[in-house]
């Protein structure tokens, strides 16, 4: 694969297949960050598993950053107004289905439904399963406390998973942020990542975790000091 002049002078600043501890390799981050804009600090943990196995939660992470999400809560009665109350940007039943459905609509960007609406919800898979959007009662956003979930999320509640190639991928912080802040949200994915090791997994867990940043090239941490 082929990169840019920019990002071959930053691999120039550090090797590659050294480890770092968690300061140094925020730090390379940092400095080796090149877009004009303020990248996002991703961190990319490859874990082994087996093709039978899967890892999927979320976390809070304990310093939020960007843009506020767009929570859409698919309720009736009492409990649409639970929802706008609490901040939620959307809340209803059929409307919110139909409009979904018929127009494609997703102006939202996370979802999530009393259990009672998740027979309706459900036939939504084709436009939401495929975003990632579809409400789940794993990462706590198929639930009667409303409210609750809504509260989590506004406080940084996102939801990770190991994809297919058994890497889990999130971003944990911008570039602009202070070094301690984003060792803290890095540290919180790490930790829940490590509490849901499959319990019939044997051997190693954690292959290798990498830091970056949005356009810029990983940098290898040694996974034993990112232990909180």
């Amino acid at each position: 694969m082929k990169h840019g002049k920019k990002y071959n002078e930053a691999i120039k600043q550090y090797d590659r297949n050294d480890a770092f501890d968690v300061d140094k390799a925020i730090d390379l981050v940092k400095t080796i960050a090149f877009a004009k804009f303020d990248e996002t600090v991703e961190v990319s943990i490859r874990l082994n598993l087996k093709k039978s196995q899967t890892v999927r939660d979320t976390v809070v992470l304990p310093n939020g950053f960007g843009a506020e999400k767009r929570i859409l809560v698919f309720a009736k009665g009492d409990k649409v107004k639970e929802a706008l109350d609490a901040g939620a940007v959307y809340a209803g039943a059929e409307e919110y289905i139909n409009k979904i459905k018929d127009e494609g609509w997703i102006d939202f960007d996370v979802c999530v439904a009393t259990p009672d609406m998740m027979k309706d919800v459900g036939k939504l898979g084709p436009v939401l399963g495929r975003r990632g959007l579809m409400p789940n009662p794993k990462t706590g956003t198929v639930t009667n406390d409303i409210a609750g979930a809504i509260d989590e999320l506004k406080k940084g509640r996102v939801e990770f998973r190991a994809d297919k190639t058994g890497v889990v991928h999130l971003g944990v912080g911008k570039v602009s942020m202070d070094k301690s802040k984003i060792t803290e949200n890095m540290k919180a994915l790490y930790d829940e990542v490590i509490r849901k090791k499959p319990a019939d997994l044997k051997g190693d867990y954690v292959n290798t975790v990498y830091i970056s940043s949005t356009q810029g090239p990983g940098v290898k941490i040694n996974a034993n000091a990112i232990k909180g």
